[in-house]
């Protein structure tokens, strides 16, 4: 049986409370709600989009998908 490398994308979904809806500051980073971690891409994207979509009424409430597989190898 051959093995095949494959590169692990990992995909963080997180939100909080912003001090600007236009930017990424958060305003208590450790009360963060982290959603979960993904390996697939659109995963993340599904669970990103139900967690927006809870709090679309909260302009201050963002969620983010962090791709992590990024910060790990970043020449890649």
């Amino acid at each position: 049986m051959q093995e095949t490398t494959t590169e692990q994308r990992l995909h963080l979904v997180m939100g909080g409370r912003v001090t600007d809806p236009r930017g990424h500051k958060f305003q208590d980073p450790e009360s963060l709600h982290v959603v979960g971690i993904y390996t697939s891409h659109d995963d993340a994207v599904d669970a990103w989009r139900a967690q927006a979509q809870r709090t679309v009424d909260d302009a201050e409430m963002k969620y983010v998908v962090v791709h992590i597989h990024k910060l790990l190898t970043p020449e890649g």
